[in-house]
This record gives structure tokens, sequence and C-alpha cells, in this order.
């Protein structure tokens, strides 16, 4: 018997009118569960609660919050395996990245339920004698956090953390690709003694949930990570009502490997950066810039790697790439292969769709060479294990391909000259740089964020993550003389 699960509305699990049956892309006749859809009547609800627990949010005490979002971390850092190989069953990742994840999570709420005690104000004196000035921040009110299926515990966690933390209410729209770890982390913080309506979970459909919160004239913040075309839809819709939005959208993220890289150690952040979690980040470094005098070398050695890399079921033991997240993902994987052949790049390795013991969405991580940065390719994000090659002749020109895209999430470069090191980690158009290091893989105590198209608003995470989720009040107050 599938089980079926339900909406968090008003602090109540409550049924919607239809249900989507969540399906294991590594095992096809695996359904793991029923989720159902919240329609307009409860979005409208899901606000007016999000409203009415305003006033208590604001009251809760710092050490009751404190201690909430404690227990919520707690919790996924204990369960890691548990709810790992749930996310993993449902998003395809091989089992050791989905426990990480979970435990990453849980790192996120221990995070800011210390932060809730650095709530620190400033203090100042007024140009005008006798008057002091008090400056603080509140909360921004109602967030609706609409969060992506390839990171669906951790994206989630350093969204809904700080937005707790901070005191505002929360709306929750998962991807509806990934509903379980949605459904399992909402559990958790149901029972972690936030107000009722202070945390709110709404499952459905990007485009009447997701759009129908992010426009509601009852919402103060959306935050979202997401495709740059669901940006665009999601910043039209918050701006109609003025209200605050955050985005971290798409990449195409380089990585260049410079004629005294250690060759090795570049191969292997290749692989991580381009391929772990079957390619399907944000962070991927999906274009390796390689210096012609490297270039045959470094194809060889990352050749040789991807074609020893075990693809599998996301659950069995040794799996290091697991299927992508559904059939139109894996369409759209395998015609980029064609394209890319069409307009005159070389498949090295991989690209082909496999089969294994169980029917899934399984294709092995593919390498192409011969490419230059005007094809479609190189220009557009794929969220594919797809990463491809352009040979450079300088490092000059590697800077000038890596800033030639209308992305700027991350970029990296492998050198041992720290001069050269410097002047990319200046130079290059990024919100984050690595030197050394696969593109893939962020701090939560940091900031975390993009220029040009990869984002807009304030950072997220870290400190940084204070600027969003809550406002500045800027008191003036006069005393009086002493009697």
């Amino acid at each position: 018997m599938v089980e079926e699960f339900h909406n968090l509305i008003g602090g109540a699990w409550i049924q919607g009118d239809s249900q989507v049956e969540n399906v294991n892309p590594s095992d096809l006749s695996d359904v793991i569960g029923t989720y159902t859809q919240a329609n307009a009547a409860q979005l409208d609800e899901a606000v007016a609660n999000a409203r009415a627990a305003l006033p208590a949010c604001r009251a809760t005490g710092l050490e009751a919050r404190q201690t909430a979002l404690e227990m919520v971390g707690r919790e996924l850092m204990d369960r890691a395996e548990e709810l790992g190989t749930l996310l993993s069953r449902e998003e395809g990742k091989p089992l050791a990245e989905g426990k990480g994840e979970v435990f990453r999570a849980g790192q996120f709420f221990t995070y800011f339920a210390a932060e809730v005690l650095r709530q620190l104000g400033e203090n100042a004196d007024s140009v005008r004698p006798g008057i002091e000035i008090d400056v603080r921040r509140e909360p921004m009110g109602v967030v609706v956090v609409i969060s992506p299926w390839n990171f669906p515990t951790a994206t989630a966690s350093w969204k809904i953390a700080p937005a707790l933390a901070f005191g505002n209410a929360v709306i929750w729209k998962p991807a509806s690709q990934t509903p379980a770890s949605a459904w399992a982390l909402s559990e958790i913080i149901s029972r972690s003694g936030f107000p009722a309506g202070a945390f709110q979970l709404l499952m459905g459909a990007g485009s009447t949930i997701g759009e129908g919160l992010a426009g509601h004239p009852g919402v103060d913040a959306v935050t979202l990570t997401g495709s740059y075309a669901v940006g665009l839809k999601v910043a039209a819709a918050a701006a109609s009502n003025l209200s605050k939005y955050q985005l971290e959208l798409g990449s195409k993220n380089a990585l260049l490997v410079m004629d005294d890289a250690e060759l090795d150690l570049a191969v292997v952040a290749a692989v991580a950066g381009g391929y772990s979690g079957t390619g399907q980040k944000c962070t991927s470094s999906s274009r390796l810039l390689v210096h012609a005098a490297v270039h045959d070398a470094f194809v060889d050695k990352l050749a040789a790697a991807l074609g020893e890399l075990k693809v599998d079921h996301a659950l069995t033991e040794g799996t290091q790439i697991g299927p992508v997240v559904s059939a139109g993902q894996l369409d759209s994987n395998l015609d980029w292969i064609t394209r890319a052949r069409k307009a005159g790049a070389e498949i090295v390795t991989g690209g082909e769709r496999v089969s294994r013991a169980t029917d899934g969405y399984y294709m092995t991580p593919a390498l192409l060479t011969g490419t230059t940065n005007d094809m479609a390719l190189n220009r557009e994000e794929l969220f594919a294990p797809i990463a491809a090659v352009q040979r450079i002749q300088s490092y000059e020109e590697g800077l000038r391909i890596a800033n030639d895209t209308d992305y700027g999430l991350v970029a990296g470069i492998f050198t041992r000259s720290l001069a050269r090191a410097t002047h990319f980690r200046r130079n290059v158009e990024t919100g984050c740089v690595t030197i050394n290091l696969p593109t893939a893989g962020t701090d939560y105590h940091v900031p975390f964020g993009g220029r040009k198209n990869s984002s807009s608003g304030p950072r997220e995470q870290g400190r940084g993550a204070v600027e969003f989720y809550t406002q500045i009040k800027t008191a003036y107050i006069r005393a009086g003389d002493p009697e």
C-alpha cells in the first residue's frame, strides 16, 4: 500500500484536491509515496495563517527560537543515514552524497540557531544635540521559500533556517520532483516548537502554487533557487507587490587548467566539480578551459577517470554516478550530446543511455572536446554529467573566455603561480572563486551567490543571510533633561 502525504497548513496536515506519485529514478517500479497538491484556496489560507502568526513569531524568545532550530539541526544530523537514503532514493544522487547533504542541512540549522543570539543592533549620537539613535533589524514578515530538486534538503535548509532564526513566518514550496525530502524536513520542523503558522508546507506545481505565492499581496519576501527563466517570472510576480526577492539562478562555470597545473589534482577536481551529483549542480564546472601545452594529457587522464566511475542505482554500494532525476532530464541530456556532435564537438567518452539491473534514467558521464565558447553547449546550463573542453593558448585567453558568459556564479583555476591565481581571483566575474579546488562545494558560514544572470538580491548563507531576511529600523530618541 502506497502511503499518502499531506501539506502542513496552520499546524495541521491537510489533504489537497489531487496527488502525484513520487517515483524512484533508479528503479521506476519503486513508488515512494503519493503527495498531495495544494489548491488556490489552501494557498490563500496558508498566507493568512502566516500573517496571523507574525506577532507570535516576533514574541518568541531568543532562547526558545534557538532551542527549536537546534532541535531540527540535531535531528537531521542524527537521522542523516535514514533521511539521506530517502533523499537518494527519490533524487538519484549516490547514497554517500545523500547522507552528506542531510548532515550538512543539519549544520545550517545549528549554525543559525547560534546566530539567533547574535542579533546585535547599532547605536549612534545624532547630529542634533540631545538625540540618540538606535538601529536594529526586524523580521521581514511572511517569507516564501521556493527550493530546487537537486539539493532538496540542503538548499531549502539554508533558506528556512535563517528565515525562522530572524523571526519570520515561512511558507515552503518545494520542487515537485522531490516531495519526500520536503515532507520529512517539514515533519521535523512541525515538532520543534515554533508557533502554529510560523512554518507551512505547500506542495504543488510551480506554475500555480509557486507563482501564486510569489505574487501574493500578503507575502513580504520571496527566495528562489531555480532556473533563469523561472527567476524572471518570480521577480515579476514579486515586483507587482514590491515584495523583496532573492534569486539564485543558472550558471555556466569555467575551470581553467593552466600549463603549470598539477594535472592529477586538476583531474580529480574536474570529476568532483563536473560530475558529482550526476552533474546536476549549479556549481558544476561544465566548461573546462585547458592550456594547449597540457590539453591532450589532461583529456586522456580525465577520460580514463570517467571510464572508471560506477554508474548504478543510487543505493548500490560503490555507486559514484546515479541516475538523472527524470525522463525529461535524461532526454534533454541525450539531446545535448546529439546537438554537440552536429556542431562539431568530439565525444571522447560517455554520453550514452545505459541499462542496469533496475529500470532507471541512467547515462554515462560525457566528455567532449573540440568545442568553442560560441557553441550552445558552452552558453546554456545543462544540469547534466557533461563537460566540454576548450583549448586555450594563454592565461589571458582563458580569463576572457571564462568571463564571456551571461552567468557568473563560480569559476576556478588550477595553477602553481600565486601571481596568476591572485589576478584570476580579482578579475574573474563571478560571485565565488576556487583556486586549485573543485568549483562545487561551499561552506555554510560564509556568503554564497553569483553575478550577472546567476543571482539577484542579497547573498545567501553565513552572516550575509541577515540582509535578506530582515529589514532595518532606525529610531531617534530624545530622552529629555535629567531631573
